[in-house]
């Protein structure tokens, strides 16, 4: 027998139907363990009709209950914001399905390698940006010192900004950026998402109060469409969280049509993730 295809990691995009075909049918063989994850995520292969791509799996069986988001689960918020991106038409989520694995019912998503290095995030020893770069806020740095933490004035980053908005991420961390060789960019661990209330926790805060651009605003309406009673997004979400939920969804995006900017910070809730990265 051949030796399976192997899908070279990042080289399925998370607009390749390929990808989630793969995933959704194919054998999961577990590698191991991510140590470093708050919840069980385990390192995967996928084979199927003579193809196998890396993946992560995320069981249902090893989350930890949470008590701000005590409805649903995490793989299938994880899997939510995977449909939000196809519908915005941007991939910014790696294919990402809900399925039955070797420890029940899980997430699995296709595993991206990063480029070995790019500037996405920075601590500056000044008090404003320099060009190409958008302040988040002041850090401590040890030794009663702080520095201005910045983020790249990069369109990728503006996108996955507005994608955070509307699925109410709170937890967009700079480890959650995955840039790859190719030029893509992709956001991950999207567990703590679509909370009803507003919960939005960001580095990406860089453009707050700005205009959205004419790109975003016509994401947006789109995705108001799909959101509607029996629109087609409405329909994959409500298999994934609560009718409360994909309400809250489609108001989010109706009101970043009306403000026609991006969020800013609520008050009402912590602005930046911790760690941040």
């Amino acid at each position: 027998m051949s030796a399976p295809e192997r899908i070279p990691p990042g080289g399925v995009t998370a607009t390749d139907p390929a990808g989630a075909e793969l995933l959704a049918h194919g054998a999961l063989t577990v590698r191991g363990r991510i140590s470093d994850a708050s919840n069980a995520a385990l390192y995967c292969t996928v084979t199927h009709e003579g193809r196998e791509a890396a993946c992560v799996y995320k069981p249902v069986a090893g989350e930890r209950p949470l008590w701000d988001f005590p409805d649903g689960t995490l793989a299938r918020r994880e899997v939510a914001a995977y449909e939000v991106s196809e519908a915005t038409g941007w991939g910014l989520v790696p294919p990402t399905v809900l399925r039955d694995g070797p420890y029940g019912e899980g997430m699995c998503q296709l595993w991206i390698e990063t480029a070995p290095e790019s500037d996405l995030l920075a601590l500056v020893d000044a008090r404003e940006p320099e060009p190409g770069w958008k302040a988040i806020g002041l850090a401590e740095v040890g030794e009663g010192r702080t520095a201005l933490l910045v983020h790249a004035d990069d369109e990728r980053l503006r996108r996955l900004a507005v994608l955070d908005a509307v699925i109410n991420n709170a937890d967009r961390k700079g480890g959650h950026l995955l840039p790859t060789a190719d030029g893509r960019l992709y956001g991950i661990d999207h567990g703590v998402t679509f909370n009803a209330e507003n919960k939005l926790r960001t580095l990406l805060w860089g453009w707050a109060g700005e205009p959205l651009t004419g790109e975003a605003l016509d994401v947006l309406k789109g995705l108001r469409a799909a959101l509607e009673p029996g629109g087609r997004l409405a329909v994959a979400l409500t298999a994934l969280i609560t009718p409360a939920e994909v309400d809250a969804t489609r108001a989010r995006a109706e009101a970043l049509l009306e403000t026609g900017t991006h969020p800013e910070p609520s008050g009402d809730w912590p602005a930046i993730p911790w760690p941040p990265v």
